[in-house]
């Protein structure tokens, strides 16, 4: 199911299992993409953190990015 933010994640993150849960809990509809099978994302995830790949980095529609938000971050930025 697509979501309304992506986020771009790895499977050992536990801020990123944190964020899933919230999110999930709050019915917030998201696309996971894992950056260590995806290359490209990866890319992306450095390009939007000053050459890191910190995760989770959460891709807003309008092409903005937060870097390890808290629930109440993204939920502001999709109620703006």
């Amino acid at each position: 199911m697509q979501g309304t933010v992506t986020m771009y994640s790895t499977t050992w993150c536990g801020y990123c299992r944190r964020l899933k849960s919230q999110m999930d809990r709050e019915g917030i509809a998201y696309t996971e993409i894992n950056i260590e099978q995806d290359p490209e994302s990866a890319a992306f995830v450095e390009k939007a953190n000053g050459g890191n790949q910190t995760v989770p980095t959460v891709l807003f529609a309008d092409g903005t990015t937060m870097t390890n938000p808290s629930l109440a971050q993204v939920k502001q930025k999709l109620a703006a």
